[in-house]
């Protein structure tokens, strides 16, 4: 699982963002971490351009009902990032509400059983809500207020975002719509009801494959019948621009943490970073800080599901080709006509058909390296970090879990390879007793 840059990309890249930095890490101490904040921005980024092209992908392939909606969007979060108000309003809210910054932690006992290299955890799962989906929620939702929006709809596929979202919308006190798929309501009933109890009306979907993909279709239906009162808070970087680039931005916390965190703990950065990858959301929040820093390797897990056969698996960037799906042009599970293939994954949030347009650009410049995971070693991960650690890690995240520890094992002891925990476990235990024929409680 080695991947580096050859000489063409890193000039590509140092071209690209040499005047571009969110978090001038040099600068910041150590003993400064628990005051670490999302920075106001001090200039545009160079990715996206101004048409929401990440290269070649991305844009923004919509209805004309919504292109208002989103042309507002684009303009208020321009405002947003360098306002100083809204900056440290989201910034205290994820300090005191979140609990942010969430600790790098060494997993030394995973780290004895895999034998290599040191693995880190960034522990998302200790976010209030218990995942990373809530420092794009409360960013969203205060972008909901600027631009004078009542209502809140929102897409779940393993609950983490719906729940989050519908946090967010009951803390600042907006109804909130969250669409899901049925197959994704039952294999996910304890974050169903948490949506419920925080007020939020969950809109089950029995169309297609009744997962995230068809969840978005009904939120992307409902936006365009109510786009002037409502927002819709979109959980992933996939969508029409600019909800690639806002969530990416809003998640890039983690990777802001991590850098300082690292340096702070070990002297230096990771040698390797890890994360899942289904839509992208926690791993081009973590990717995105270290895209400069071309010594760190990148790589992204895919759903690699029970084979490589079609419908077997949910990995787009591995298998799959560019398209269009859900307003942006990035890799797609497609078939030889076009039409979006069923994708298959053990875990709900993993499960869709595509991927964001950024992550498709990374594989392009070939910055991020991509694999797949399959459904029997995920559960693998989450049993090695039960076991060794005490932690109940997502299946989404157990994905990850299970690649670090493969390259743990090729590495040397000096080197730090870091994996975004992106969720807790609590939500899968009932489905993982199921697939093992077991009774939960």
């Amino acid at each position: 699982m080695q991947a580096r840059l050859d000489n063409r990309s890193r000039r590509a890249y140092a071209r690209l963002n040499r005047k571009w930095s969110i978090l001038d890490a040099t600068t910041v101490g150590p003993e400064k971490s628990t005051t670490l904040t999302i920075q106001t921005m001090k200039t545009p980024p160079i990715v996206p351009d101004t048409a929401g092209r990440f290269g070649d992908f991305g844009g923004r392939y919509v209805p004309e009902t919504l292109t208002p909606a989103l042309d507002q969007l684009a303009a208020e979060y321009h405002e947003a990032r360098g306002d100083a108000k809204f900056q440290d309003e989201l910034s205290q809210l994820l300090k005191h509400y979140v609990g942010r910054p969430s600790p790098l932690y060494h997993a030394t006992r995973l780290t004895e059983e895999c034998g290599g290299a040191q693995i880190y955890l960034k522990r998302e799962d200790l976010n209030h809500t218990g995942a990373h989906k809530i420092n794009n929620t409360l960013g969203q939702a205060l972008l909901t207020h600027r631009m004078g929006k009542t209502r809140v709809i929102a897409e779940t596929g393993a609950g983490q975002h719906g729940v989050a979202t519908a946090t967010a919308c009951a803390h600042f006190g907006l109804p909130c719509t969250v669409y899901m798929g049925e197959e994704d309501i039952r294999r996910q009933a304890p974050n169903v009801y948490s949506m419920k109890l925080l007020g939020a009306e969950v809109r089950g979907v029995d169309s297609g494959s009744r997962t995230l993909r068809d969840a978005i279709n009904e939120a992307m239906r409902d936006w365009m019948a109510s786009v002037k009162d409502t927002h819709y808070i979109l959980g992933s970087v996939v969508g029409p621009h600019p909800f690639p680039m806002i969530v990416r931005d809003f998640q890039s916390v983690i990777g802001q943490e991590t850098i300082q965190q690292s340096r702070g703990q070990t002297g230096a950065l990771p040698d390797v970073v890890v994360a899942c990858v289904g839509g992208g959301s926690n791993a081009a929040g973590m990717f995105y800080p270290f895209i400069e820093h071309t010594d760190v390797e990148l790589i992204g897990i895919e759903a690699g599901g029970r084979s490589d056969n079609p419908g077997d698996h949910a990995s787009p960037l591995t298998y799959g080709q560019p398209g269009v799906l859900h307003g942006s042009y990035s890799y797609v599970m497609q078939d030889h006509d076009g039409q979006t293939c069923d994708v298959h994954s053990i875990s709900a949030g993993l499960d869709y058909p595509g991927v964001g347009p950024e992550h498709s650009y990374w594989k392009a410049t070939g910055r991020v390296r991509y694999d797949c995971c399959r459904d029997n070693d995920a559960l693998t991960g989450f049993d090695a970090l039960a076991k060794t650690e005490g932690i109940l890690a997502a299946i989404e995240t157990s994905h990850a879990i299970w690649a670090a520890m493969q390259l743990a094992k090729e590495r040397p002891a000096n080197q730090n390879v870091v994996v975004c925990l992106s969720g807790r476990g609590d939500k899968d235990t009932a489905e993982i007793a199921r697939l093992r024929g077991e009774v939960a409680g």
